[in-house]
């Protein structure tokens, strides 16, 4: 979320198996997202980027700069899940735009980027609306859809209980979705901002296949809080 690519570094160096450039609630435009993503990759780690909308110029400036996933925000309903898969595929399947771009070293890669673009990028859809919920099923039929992430924070504020993650109905909301994903071949995700000891490997026991753990601006002011 910071947007320095020095941040970036440091994580992509931690070890971790990817790192999302925030560009929905991060601070960063797509020049720093571009060096972000390069910061990323030059440390043999996987650069996905969440969107700022689901829209088809996010996806292009997304992809064309290199990120190997896309995060696609409050997709809550089969439209909208469609037309996210169709803009991160490459014709005949999709309606990606098709230019001159860093991800297939701006031409000198080309052939070979586009021929396998369609199997590698990893399409994530953000369910984090209880619609995108009572919708899941609809959502997990469309072809191309990889992984069903669930955004916590935002799934309680539409069931009005905002920030209460914990909630009772939250997490019956959450089983839910584990469950459809799960039973279409879908992996599950879910976003854990600050967990608690042993959490992730509850998450993992629960049948979540792609987590995402912190924020590094969470981290940098728990960080400084705790030194302070």
């Amino acid at each position: 979320m910071i947007g320095n690519s020095v941040v970036a570094e440091i994580i992509a160096q931690a070890g971790f198996d990817w790192v999302a450039v925030d560009m929905e609630h991060g601070t960063m435009g797509w020049d720093q997202a571009l060096i972000n993503m390069q910061a990323i990759e030059a440390n043999s780690c996987t650069p996905l980027c969440r969107l700022p909308v689901n829209g088809p110029v996010a996806f292009k400036r997304a992809l064309d700069a290199g990120a190997m996933g896309v995060i696609v925000p409050m997709v809550n309903t089969e439209e909208e899940a469609r037309n996210a898969v169709g803009w991160s595929k490459y014709p005949p399947i999709g309606k990606r735009g098709v230019g001159i771009c860093r991800a297939h070293r701006y031409g000198a890669n080309f052939d070979e980027y586009v021929k396998t673009a369609n199997d590698n990028i990893a399409v994530i859809l953000q369910i984090e609306h209880i619609d995108a919920v009572n919708n899941i099923e609809a959502i997990c039929k469309v072809p191309g859809v990889d992984v069903v992430f669930i955004g916590p924070y935002d799934l309680s504020g539409s069931m009005g209980l905002i920030g209460q993650t914990r909630h009772k109905d939250v997490e019956q909301a959450i089983d839910r979705v584990v469950s459809v994903a799960r039973s279409s071949g879908i992996v599950p995700g879910i976003h854990v901002v600050e967990p608690r000891p042993g959490e992730i490997q509850e998450k993992i026991d629960t049948g979540f296949g792609f987590i995402a753990v912190g924020l590094d601006v969470t981290v940098l002011s728990n960080g400084m809080r705790e030194l302070v």
